[in-house]
């Protein structure tokens, strides 16, 4: 039976866990804290991930390295995310495990048209190109020969997801309650976002496939819909009144970036909102099969877990 070790215990490390778990394999979650799923089948380690050799220690042995971790708020990434990184490079490279790696599309700053995996990299904020930066590297150690690595690549996400870490849950936490939802962008061009489970789902089939190794791939989705729908939906399903949306004026948003800094690195990707912003996975459902659940779905799911249906969600899905 395989070993899977899983750096970070978030939703998609959670989710990630269960979905191994339930199919039999070993899973070992490394976090700092020493939390995870408490469940048969895993085993919670505390440990520091960007300490390279106490990360290859706890990896010994593995098939896959996944790299699920959040290093905290977007201010912290610049100091957090690089010692991190190479870390899990590290222990992939000593262990030989392949790494597989939790990624976003900021990698791609502002497009046109769908966001398909095979566009440049060509962020405009330091958060982006930090990401880019990574794959960059990590990719390049793959073409030496010295690991195998795979990127997955997703929207913003819903589910078991905590609304902070969320925009779109952001949005429509408020609604869930009968107020207001206040949006930083239009709330009428499509967008997309990713199911949790649906980004544990793919990066299981990744990394357990030779012709994963050496791509990045994105997330099969639901049909990008527009925030005012997202949030219409979220709302009924919690039998929430229809909810009002309101736009924040981008003037006003500009006033508070002087004396916020996470609000001002929110600002460095609000061109996500303000032009279609649709996830393009084709070539992820080409390859394995998978495809996104139903959007219905996902949104009772994404009740549950926040609370506000009618029953709490144990855990993912």
């Amino acid at each position: 039976m395989p070993l899977h070790v899983i750096v970070g215990a978030g939703p998609v490390g959670t989710a990630l866990a269960h979905l191994l778990a339930d199919s039999g394999e070993e899973v070992r979650v490394l976090t700092r804290s020493g939390g995870g799923p408490e469940r048969a089948g895993v085993t919670r380690v505390r440990a520091d991930a960007s300490d390279a050799a106490e990360l290859t220690r706890h990896a010994r042995g593995a098939a896959v390295l996944y790299n699920c971790a959040n290093p905290g708020p977007y201010t912290q990434w610049a100091e957090h995310w690089p010692p991190l990184a190479a870390a899990l490079l590290r222990a992939a490279e000593d262990t030989g495990a392949v790494l597989a790696i939790t990624g976003n599309l900021y990698g791609y700053g502002p497009v046109e048209g769908p966001i398909t995996r095979d566009l440049p990299l060509a962020a405009t904020d330091h958060k982006g190109r930090l990401r880019a930066r990574m794959w960059r590297e990590a990719l390049a150690r793959h073409e030496a020969g010295a690991v195998r690595v795979t990127e997955v690549r997703a929207a913003d996400y819903i589910g078991a997801v905590r609304p902070a870490n969320s925009v779109p849950l952001l949005y429509a936490a408020p609604a869930l309650r009968g107020r207001p939802a206040f949006v930083f962008g239009d709330p009428d061009l499509p967008h997309s976002v990713s199911y949790v489970p649906d980004v544990a789902r793919t990066l299981a089939a990744a990394a357990a496939s030779e012709r994963g190794w050496g791509r990045a791939w994105h997330v099969p989705s639901p049909p990008a819909r527009t925030v005012r729908a997202m949030v219409a939906d979220l709302a009924r399903e919690a039998g929430a009144r229809p909810p009002r949306v309101v736009r924040v004026p981008r003037p006003l948003l500009r006033l508070a970036f002087p004396v916020s800094p996470l609000l001002r690195e929110v600002g460095d990707l609000l061109y996500q909102w303000d032009r279609p912003y649709v996830l393009d996975a084709a070539a992820t459902t080409e390859e394995f099969g998978i495809e996104p659940t139903p959007w219905e779905e996902a949104v009772r799911e994404t009740v549950r877990a926040l609370g506000a249906g009618p029953a709490e969600a144990s855990r993912p899905s």
